[in-house]
């Protein structure tokens, strides 16, 4: 039990570790993380997978293992913000793949990155056909930026001589059946506002909705879990 007891420790100490490494590089999403900072996390997940399950590796060793990674992994970021000329080097750089509409087959054979490929990236971005593509360049994150013809491209209101409307942003206010009091406080209503709001619409406990949200000026979208057939 003692071995189980351990190997538990480690695992969550290392976790706890990690995700704190995390939060300091501030490498929130999976896009921001470039070809470096995978093989970074590689080795992390390595170090901690080997020494939780070495019994002659102590948490201390795991702890120092890990901070001291973490720590490098820290100053290579900060060398790539103080001097730019190290950033080509541990990040990569940006690669225009279509110039004009013309693929640039030199930089697809740069970058180890064939048509099927590039075709499939493409329509990630919602063009599912090389035609349409002005230009493409291959951001350092594997991610595929286009900029479309003219032809193809979505009509701005600019475009259409219409009165442009400002932005409004979508606020949550219940998920999951609870409500995001935080959300509700910043909009300057209170649950008495949001429980006749759900009243509208024959909705009187908020453990019977999955999703609400408020927009300006527009009735409140609820999702209501599927009520389940006797």
């Amino acid at each position: 039990m003692n071995g189980y007891l351990s190997t538990a420790i480690e695992l969550i100490s290392g976790f706890i570790l990690l995700l704190l490494i995390i939060k300091v590089l501030g490498k929130t999403q999976f896009s921001q993380i470039t070809p470096f900072d995978f093989i970074s996390a590689l080795i992390l997940g390595e170090l901690v997978g080997n020494a939780a399950y070495d019994d002659e590796v102590k948490l201390g060793q795991i702890a120092f293992a890990i901070l001291l990674w973490g720590s490098i992994i820290y100053i290579v970021e900060m060398i790539t913000q103080k001097f730019k000329g190290t950033r080509k080097f541990l990040e990569g750089e940006p690669n225009i793949v279509i110039h004009k509409g013309q693929i640039k087959f030199d930089a697809l054979k740069k970058i180890k990155l064939d048509i099927n490929a590039l075709q499939s990236l493409i329509r990630q971005q919602g063009y599912f056909s090389i035609q349409e593509v002005e230009y493409a360049i291959m951001e350092t994150n594997g991610v595929v930026s286009v900029l479309p013809k003219s032809e193809y491209d979505t009509p701005k209101s600019k475009d259409l001589k219409l009165n442009p409307k400002p932005p409004v942003l979508p606020i949550t206010l219940i998920i999951d059946g609870e409500v995001v009091q935080d959300n509700l406080i910043e909009l300057g209503f209170d649950e008495n506002w949001l429980k006749d709001q759900l009243a509208l619409q024959s909705i009187t406990e908020y453990k019977d909705v999955i999703y609400a949200e408020w927009i300006q000026n527009t009735p409140l979208y609820v999702l209501q879990y599927e009520k389940k057939s006797g």
